[in-house]
């Protein structure tokens, strides 16, 4: 009995401490730079805008599907659409947690709880006034709006955060709308299927989501709840670097290299996320361009092999994901593939490409390796569709539509390691190497980061060029902002 009450005493607080700190700093301690005073908070104004977050530029998927989003009609608002965009009158802010991502590696670091504080500081800067006008900046502005709802345009942040943020905000006293895009990534994959229809759902997603199990629980919860009678088998890949190649981060993706590096976090020819030299061919890296490290000139002959292209890690994570499904010899087809990390919209073209090779690969006496765990057209579920859904739904239920408002006046925040602080550590790209990223503790509440507008210094030109092919109308309303803002030191 002694034993169990030591046990008690001493672990229940390292599990609570963290949240309890920056709960604290935001809700009761006045003199901390968090604090915010939640009494005087302008809860239920149709004028405020919209709070998105993510861990990166991902939720830029999410926030672009809101945007373009025509469901209903605008003046009645009855289902239908009638050409113009549903939130053409509501204005975003947006927030790009660039310093601390990837979100998905915390679990794996044990550091749920730093992971935890991160998500509870991003609510804090979307309920808040305060952001600095540069990276270079020693003061902070305090005029920026608070918000009307918010939308958690991260899937590793709603499985850890979700139900940590609507406590948080109970303790606020505040009654606002918290909608996270797994439960809309189940529903879009659901709607795929009749009633008593048999199929396998794939999940790609961070390493924290897959751990967190937020939805495989979310489909069985769904399936449970809607009636269906079906058998739907549900397999996981975590996708460790393809989010991080789509944000630049260089333990994962750096287009300087030409050699292998040391400090390189993905799959390799050794450890968990192995390589397998078998499977070689169907991998079918393309190695032009140093998109692969490899410490031989050729291919055959890497004792070190490291991949250094988004592409590169797609090819790598499906076919690891087809080998699982194969070797199950599972009985229903893959009808579906739920992106589970906002960042893989980016790369829907190279899913679709290394599926349709996957389809037809072929083994030397002429089977086909995958195709009857296949279904010819594999469904690419995109959660951000649904969340927009709810979205509406929400601001229509409480007679939330700002009624003269401008989409174009949307704001758009990153964070950057804070140079002001002495106690952060950065590499020579001036970015937290990935041992101090996951080594800080949490309950140590200080300002790792700066949160600033986004600019030409904050975000690399390869990423613009990206946005503006990929998402041009939330690309225009990020340039519109950089061009117009008065939030922006120049």
């Amino acid at each position: 009995m002694r034993l169990y009450k030591f046990i008690l005493i001493v672990f229940l607080p390292s599990i609570l401490w963290g949240q309890e700190a920056i709960t604290n700093s935001i809700l009761k301690d006045k003199d901390s730079f968090y604090y915010i005073n939640t009494k005087d908070y302008p809860e239920g104004e149709k004028k405020l805008p919209i709070g998105v977050f993510d861990s990166g530029i991902g939720g830029l998927t999410v926030l672009d599907a809101i945007v373009n989003f025509d469901g209903f009609n605008n003046e009645s608002l009855d289902p239908g659409a009638d050409g113009e965009i549903d939130f053409i009158m509501e204005e975003f802010i947006y927030l790009a947690d660039q310093a601390n991502m990837p979100y998905g590696n915390y679990s794996a670091e044990n550091k749920d709880e730093l992971l935890l504080e991160h998500i509870l500081k991003d609510v804090q800067f979307i309920l808040g006034n305060k952001y600095y006008p540069s990276s270079e900046a020693q003061t902070f502005k305090t005029d920026k709006l608070p918000i009307k709802a918010l939308v958690i345009a991260c899937n590793t942040a709603t499985a850890y955060g979700k139900e940590n943020i609507e406590t948080f905000l109970k303790h606020a006293e505040l009654d606002i709308k918290v909608i996270g895009v797994i439960d809309a990534g189940v529903r879009g994959a659901l709607e795929k299927l009749a009633l008593d229809e048999d199929a396998t759902i794939a999940v790609m997603a961070t390493a924290g989501t897959v751990s967190s199990k937020g939805y495989v629980n979310t489909i069985n919860e769904q399936k449970n709840k809607l009636e269906y009678t079906s058998n739907i088998e549900v397999f996981q890949q975590g996708g460790v670097g393809i989010a991080e190649a789509v944000d630049e981060d260089s333990d994962y993706y750096d287009k300087d290299l030409t050699k292998p590096r040391e400090n390189y976090k993905g799959p390799n020819l050794k450890g968990n996320l192995r390589i397998d030299k078998a499977l070689m061919d169907i991998y079918n890296f393309d190695y032009e361009d140093f998109k692969m490290l490899c410490d031989s000139q050729g291919s055959d002959d890497c004792s070190i092999l490291q991949i250094n292209d988004a592409e590169n890690y797609v090819r790598y994570h499906l076919v690891s994901l087809l080998e699982k499904i194969r070797k199950a010899n599972v009985q229903q087809p893959l009808k579906s593939i739920i992106l589970g990390c906002t960042h893989y919209p980016y790369l829907t073209r190279e899913i679709d490409l290394v599926l349709k090779e996957l389809y037809n690969y072929q083994e030397e006496d002429g089977s086909y390796r995958y195709r009857q765990f296949m279904a010819k057209d594999i469904d690419l579920i995109d959660p951000a569709v649904n969340t927009a859904l709810e979205l509406f739904q929400h601001l229509k239920g409480e007679k939330l539509f700002n009624e003269n408002g401008n989409i174009h006046n949307s704001e758009f925040y990153i964070s950057v390691p804070n140079q002001d602080n002495p106690n952060i550590i950065t590499n020579e790209k001036g970015n937290f190497p990935y041992e101090y990223k996951y080594g800080r503790s949490e309950g140590e509440i200080q300002e790792y980061v700066k949160v600033v507008p986004f600019s030409r210094r904050s975000i690399s030109e390869d990423i613009f060029s990206r946005l503006e092919f990929q998402l041009p109308f939330t690309y225009n309303l990020i340039e519109k902002f950089i061009g117009d803002s008065t939030k922006i030191d120049r």
